[in-house]
């Protein structure tokens, strides 16, 4: 090794270190800024590669006073935190959750300096389609379309997109299509690419199982139990896909309230049927749904993560390890973490997103 190499990784290493030792000093500052209420102790000291027990119960902490702005066919309901000058990451959840998985998340990252956005998905929480004429469309594109029209809307060019579930799947799209706006990506569960045609195809008799839902929300029967149970539906969901997740009621109500939205059931039913091509997409949505279908590479800098206990179903990273081209890292998260990992372990989940963002200067 170069003594001038040696010195370059001397030097980006202590940048790290201070990092994050601002952050840890920032970490009052930030919660307060982001309006996060609770107690200090539910906040997360530091930012590790393990999860801390799973069992332990969130604190019912949340975010302060979201804002609203219109963008493309929504008016979206999101949280910030400051500082706005700083690098954007935008945090992208999943069914059925919603912004506060990244509860414990959003202070870590903006006492690193980040700026910070959390928007619910079309469907959930306070967005709302501004016409009662529009399509409540679920396909994959047209959620990754409304994540680059709310960037439009706040003026950011370019973002770390980190996301789980639906999210992760969100922000994979918005690399493939918008590489130009994605400046690194964090994806829980690796490359989610899929399409109506890939659908068809037939898993093996235990991966079916997992789906069972899926096949439910096909019929009528299961759009209406879905509209009636919603919330019993959606806290056996988070039990199964995080079997290890010792949640409080007041963390899971917390979220739940989100499903209440007008438009979450419609969206919902629509994405899943989607998939299985029982329900058509939006002509509009056409051409890119075509060049997911290629199931095109991935070429931003990217973090994969998987919990060792996520019971949702998932592929393994072997299967999707060649699908990222560029700066490429698969992190394991142990512990008893599922399927909401942001919110399970998110001091992993956070420094996924502080390295990532320094992979391309490396």
């Amino acid at each position: 090794m170069s003594m001038t190499k040696l010195s370059q990784e001397t030097s980006e290493e202590l940048k790290n270190n201070r990092r994050s030792f601002l952050g840890m000093a920032a970490m009052t500052a930030a919660a307060a800024q982001l309006g996060v209420s609770g107690p200090l102790d539910a906040q997360v000291s530091k930012v590790n590669t393990s999860a801390p027990s799973p069992s332990t119960p969130s604190k019912s902490k949340s975010f302060g006073p979201l804002k609203q702005i219109d963008a493309g066919v929504l008016n979206v309901g999101y949280a910030e935190a400051s500082p706005a000058s700083g690098p954007a990451a935008i945090l992208l959840h999943g069914w059925p959750y919603d912004i506060h998985s990244f509860v414990d998340v959003a202070p870590v990252l903006a006492s690193a300096g980040y700026r910070v956005v959390a928007p619910f998905l079309r469907g959930y929480g306070t967005t709302r389609f501004l016409s009662r004429e529009t399509v409540r469309n679920g396909q994959p594109s047209a959620i990754a379309v409304d994540t680059v029209a709310l960037m439009d809307a706040l003026k950011i060019q370019k973002a770390i997109v980190a996301g789980f579930d639906w999210g992760g799947r969100t922000g994979d799209i918005m690399a493939v299509l918008w590489p130009e706006r994605c400046k690194a990506l964090v994806s829980v569960s690796g490359y989610l690419i899929g399409s109506q045609e890939s659908g068809k195809v037939p898993l093996p008799p235990t991966a079916e199982l997992q789906w069972w839902y899926q096949y439910y929300f096909a019929t009528e029967r299961g759009r209406a139990g879905y509209e009636k149970y919603r919330h019993d539906f959606s806290k056996l969901i988070w039990q199964l896909a995080s079997p290890k997740w010792n949640f409080d009621d007041a963390t899971f109500d917390r979220s739940a309230a989100s499903f209440d939205n007008p438009d979450h059931v419609a969206v919902v039913i629509h994405n899943y049927r989607w998939r299985l091509g029982l329900a058509e997409g939006e002509p509009k949505y056409d051409d890119l749904e075509k060049r997911l279908a290629k199931a095109p590479v991935i070429a931003v800098p990217t973090i994969t993560m998987e919990g060792d206990a996520n019971g949702a179903p998932h592929p393994d990273p072997s299967a999707y390890a060649k699908k990222f081209t560029g700066k490429y890292a698969h992190r394991n998260i142990t512990g008893g973490v599922g399927h909401n990992l942001p919110q399970e372990a998110p001091e992993a989940f956070a420094k996924a997103v502080v390295d990532v963002d320094a992979f391309d200067r490396r």
